[in-house]
């Protein structure tokens, strides 16, 4: 029982708002735990249901937790860092890629099972699905035996194609034909043969600043050059930018995440959208859009793509079960209109098809009803890991760290101080068995030396507490290393 004085002169609801604000200073209840339901509350504090809803619209309105319809009260994400500012773009023209050594570094890092995986962005581990996808599988296995060990065709398995057809449909309410749909192994291979249907070795690729460093080395692989169009952390493409860029460039094509961004978490407001399609139609420029976040916001609405907003916009959307359900499965999609025959083309000289049992595991994933339920059940995980993540940022950082504000996926991007190299702290980090991902992978000319992505897309523990900890107090130290001119011991977590 709590202790709550119904004899005392205090009000009793005045009691459970302290009883809970205790618990909040404690560290007990932290930013993204859900109080206990009005019913529960009720019965442990020993006071009545109404009661307890006058200490929580009360502790509202002190903006210490928040309502969120159909599902309770949460702790509210502490007041924290500064936003992360836009950074213009350094790159006055067009060039490839640099910082291919430090990039290898990174993956050999997010690969390693020892290390604390702050590095990788892999959402949908936070709450895996893998029973839901075991009996899936099993499922599948016992319907077509020999037949799930073979081939799928080029296109991809016509039943995983109509239920991404379906998923549209029902989610955003857009009508895509499956015969316009590829099937790919994993979204980097759907966004590689989007580039090759578009452009070609030698020509200029317009992207977000910061954008996907799997993107940028795409097009580093393919023989072409990127120009950065400057990114705002709330609104996305600044599309005054776009244009400066459009009229000073010979772009070829534009790779942009207008749903969900990654690092910036961000998703382009619905005007911004239509403007960015407006611009590119009346220009002739295609659009290859990196949609693999867009299932993954935290208040569980869905943006639709930009190549649902336009009649004559020449665009690919590309898509992966990868960040929502299964990153082993290899399993991504391209819908492509105009270019779905020069799609399928690349697809056969590429790798001929996709694994033909994990596209009919995903099938029966999606037809079951268990894909929906998994993605309501996972984004309230990743909205409370992130403001965990951003509370202990806030915590441990110096105060002058800005933060991202995403809005979904799995990952807080941190400006540093100025004095701050990441790929130090990178390599720092990797001594004390920690993997984070350095600003610098995730622009073509090093534009983020000061920054780093942390991913918040894994189950939390101690371990996840104690590599931020860790984290912030070796940035105050090489902050203040560059006061006084030393490099400080590096320690351990």
């Amino acid at each position: 029982m709590l202790s709550i004085d119904k004899q005392g002169d205090t009000f009793l609801y005045r009691q459970v708002i302290d009883l809970i604000a205790e618990n909040i200073d404690s560290g007990t209840l932290r930013p993204g735990d859900r109080l206990p339901s009005l019913r529960k509350m009720s019965k442990t504090a020993g006071v009545s249901i109404p009661t307890v809803r006058q200490a929580y619209v009360e502790l509202e309105r002190q903006r210490r937790v928040e309502s969120r319809p159909q599902s309770g009260f949460y702790v509210r994400h502490r007041a924290g860092n500064d936003l992360v500012r836009p950074t213009r773009t350094k790159a006055l023209k067009p060039v490839p890629l640099s910082g291919r050594s430090l990039m290898e570094r990174v993956y050999d890092g997010v690969n390693d099972p020892d290390l604390v995986p702050l590095g990788i962005a892999n959402p949908c581990m936070a709450r895996p699905a893998a029973k839901t996808l075991h009996r899936s599988m099993k499922r599948v296995m016992a319907r077509a035996e020999e037949r799930s060990l073979g081939y799928a065709s080029t296109l991809g398995e016509p039943t995983l194609r109509r239920q991404i057809a379906w998923h549209y449909l029902d989610t955003i309410g857009v009508q895509v034909e499956p015969e316009r749909i590829c099937i790919t192994n994993g979204g980097q291979e759907a966004l590689l043969l989007a580039l090759r249907a578009v452009a070609s070795a030698g020509d200029v690729i317009a992207v977000e600043t910061p954008t996907y460093h799997g993107l940028l080395e795409l097009i580093d692989s393919l023989g072409m050059l990127a120009v950065e169009v400057e990114t705002c952390p709330e609104e996305g493409v600044t599309l005054a930018d776009l244009v400066r860029t459009l009229d000073e460039h010979p772009v070829k094509a534009c790779m942009f995440s207008t749903t969900l961004g990654n690092p910036l978490g961000v998703t382009m407001p619905d005007d911004d959208r239509r403007r960015l399609v407006r611009i590119l139609e009346e220009r002739d420029i295609p659009l290859i859009e990196d949609d693999v976040y867009g299932d993954l916001r935290f208040d569980g609405s869905r943006p639709v793509p930009a190549q649902f907003l336009g009649r004559k916009l020449r665009a690919l959307t590309c898509g992966s079960f990868s960040k929502t359900a299964a990153p082993g499965y290899r399993i991504g999609w391209i819908v492509a209109n105009q270019d779905i025959d020069e799609i399928a083309r690349l697809k056969r000289a590429f790798s001929c098809s996709s694994g033909f049992l994990q596209q009919l595991t995903l099938a029966d994933f999606m037809a079951s009803g268990d894909y929906q339920r998994h993605l309501k059940a996972l984004r309230p995980v990743l909205r409370r890991n992130a403001e965990r993540m951003a509370a202990l940022v806030a915590e441990h950082f110096p105060a002058e760290t800005r933060t991202s504000r995403p809005l979904g996926g799995s990952v807080l991007w941190l400006e540093l101080d100025r004095q701050v190299s990441a790929e130090t702290l990178f390599d720092d980090a990797i001594e004390a068995g920690i993997s984070i991902a350095p600003g610098h992978i995730f622009s073509p000319c090093d534009c983020y030396k000061n920054f780093i992505r942390l991913s918040f897309g894994h189950p939390w523990d101690e371990r996840t507490d104690e590599a931020i900890r860790w984290l912030g107090q070796r940035v105050s130290q090489l902050v203040a290393s560059q006061a006084n001119g030393r490099h400080p011991k590096k320690g351990r977590p």
